[in-house]
């Protein structure tokens, strides 16, 4: 391993890092590129790589949707000239803006988190929620990035999350054969109930078999990190080796996360107010999209986004839209 590898490229099995690598250079639309334009000009120097993610990956037509990015930086106070900004980024990351960029007549969107590399890595293998480590064990594109060095720092961090994922996910499991299906439409379902989420079991499912070639391959990779939790069966199928004590705590874990995600995703929320334009709208689209249940924005909500958007995010809760 060369000396300017970063640390946790000693922890991630090799192969899993260069199926990541492999995953993150795969072509995307060239209209994500007008967004990328767009970022790089905004962050300048501060700029350390630009991350997609998210239902847009395979679009191939932008002016639809709204494209998720997380967006690298070296520094928080390199970024804002509002002090307050790189604050709330260091305390709570990420900060999340959305973006409009209008090329030949269309317009194009894109909502962009904003985490330090440092925070990145970080994140993706020891953050106990899930926020991070679930978004980035999933398919994801590097779009830009400052150098090899950064470029090597992602993918092992991304390496991580998979890492991270596996393992929080395959604790719940009884000792049993899996097909890799199973533990990732399992391990996504258990993300959702980590967060504010409106998605259902047909949604992970959904997501699961979209991208099943690049989660078995991430599966097997990955293998030499869950020694002694996985072991691959004749067939294909993988057996899962936990103890009933593994389960208890596992389940007790995930209810952990289950709490503290609704108060971080009501923080993250509130943050969102004073960063995030017409988020009430994008929140509002985001739930009708993935339950079909409309949210209607009201004067009262607009003049007073926290406070009322409390008494809405309970209602949801209450009739089950959201978890």
């Amino acid at each position: 391993m060369k000396e300017n590898m970063p640390p946790l490229a000693k922890q991630a099995p090799a192969p899993l890092v260069e199926a990541i690598a492999w995953q993150n250079s795969l072509a995307v639309s060239p209209d994500f590129e007008h967004l990328v334009d767009a970022i790089r000009q905004h962050f300048c120097d501060s700029l350390d790589a630009i991350i997609l993610y998210g239902s847009c990956l395979h679009a191939s037509n932008l002016s639809e949707g709204i494209a998720d990015f997380y967006v690298l930086v070296n520094d928080y106070h390199n970024v804002y000239s509002e002090r307050y900004l790189a604050y709330l980024n260091a305390w709570l990351p990420p900060n999340v803006f959305y973006l409009e960029a209008t090329q030949q007549g269309k317009t194009f969107r894109a909502k962009y988190a904003v985490i330090s590399t440092a925070d990145f890595e970080h994140g993706n293998q020891y953050w106990f929620h899930p926020y991070l480590w679930a978004r980035f064990a999933q398919p994801a594109r590097l779009l830009y990035v400052r150098d090899d060095f950064i470029r090597q720092r992602v993918n092992v961090a991304m390496a991580q999350a998979v890492i991270k994922f596996m393992k929080s996910s395959l604790l719940t499991f009884e000792a049993r054969a899996l097909p890799a299906e199973e533990i990732w439409t399992q391990g996504l379902m258990l993300t959702y109930a980590a967060e504010l989420r409106a998605e259902r079991e047909t949604r992970a499912r959904h997501l699961t078999q979209l991208s099943l070639e690049n989660y078995a391959r991430l599966t097997a990779t990955a293998l030499p990190a869950l020694h002694g939790l996985l072991t691959l069966q004749p067939g294909g199928h993988y057996y899962c080796h936990t103890t009933p004590s593994d389960n208890r705590r596992a389940r007790f874990h995930w209810r952990l996360r289950r709490w503290q995600g609704r108060i971080l995703s009501i923080l993250r929320l509130s943050k969102a107010t004073l960063t995030f334009r017409d988020c009430l709208d994008y929140a509002a689209w985001k739930i009708e999209r993935h339950s079909g249940v409309r949210v209607e924005i009201t004067p009262m909500l607009r003049r007073h986004p926290i406070l009322w958007g409390f008494k809405v995010m309970w209602q949801l809760l209450r009739r089950g839209v959201l978890r």
